[in-house]
């Protein structure tokens, strides 16, 4: 499974690429606001400067010929893009146009398997699904993306899903145990993916251990 960070922040991606941590980057307007970015354009641009992996970018319009142009000219920054584009009915025509021109799409807001299919049909080969919304109705996320990967396997449908914003390491754990290609983290929650209780008081005793050792292994 891979690993997303969902961010705009710099610094937070090249501490994550450097960390091993990082197998993509997925930004959203509002993150990108969020970072500081005066321009949508040369943020993305040092995103994919600072790594080598896949960006996910999101489109500014839901109008299908404003999408199209949006979806091209964001394609054209670097091959490293895979554009997000809503999944709303006026998208579906300029969904398929894109992956005939060779844009790769990730389709947004996906609830449940029929979204998918439709979507992957359309030409997509990414859905993408919001567990943090799922959560807000009672909905539960796992179950969501587990019904999405039966649909695709069962139906042989090539197209990757991507759990976005899990707020728990049960609800990134439960996103991965049920088929999820990706999961998409804020930075704050990617540290606390690394903390358990049990891990620091292993800690105090390891350190307490080596603290009464002699020597060190390099010397």
């Amino acid at each position: 499974m891979k690993l997303l960070l969902a961010t705009a922040d710099l610094d937070e991606i090249r501490w994550a690429a450097a960390s091993g941590l990082l197998d993509g980057v997925l930004t959203t307007p509002a993150l990108l606001r969020e970072a500081g970015a005066e321009h949508d354009r040369e943020r993305i641009e040092a995103i994919c400067d600072a790594t080598n992996a896949p960006v996910y970018v999101a489109v500014h319009a839901v109008d299908g010929d404003a999408l199209y142009r949006d979806a091209r000219a964001m394609a054209r920054l670097s091959d490293q893009i895979i554009v997000q584009v809503p999944l709303v009915d006026d998208a579906f025509a300029a969904l398929h146009r894109l992956s005939a021109d060779g844009v790769r799409l990730a389709a947004m807001l996906v609830f449940n398997a029929a979204q998918a299919m439709l979507a992957a049909k359309a030409g997509a080969s990414t859905v993408i699904t919001p567990l943090d919304q799922l959560d807000a109705v009672g909905h539960s996320g796992g179950d969501v993306v587990r019904e999405l990967r039966r649909v695709f396997d069962a139906s042989r449908t090539e197209c990757d899903i991507v759990a976005v914003r899990p707020a728990t390491a049960q609800q990134f754990s439960d996103a991965a145990l049920a088929g999820a290609d990706g999961v998409a983290v804020s930075p704050d929650v990617l540290r606390s993916l690394l903390l358990h209780p049990l891990t620091d008081r292993g800690l105090d005793q390891f350190l307490n251990d080596v603290s009464k050792l002699h020597g060190r292994w390099a010397e």
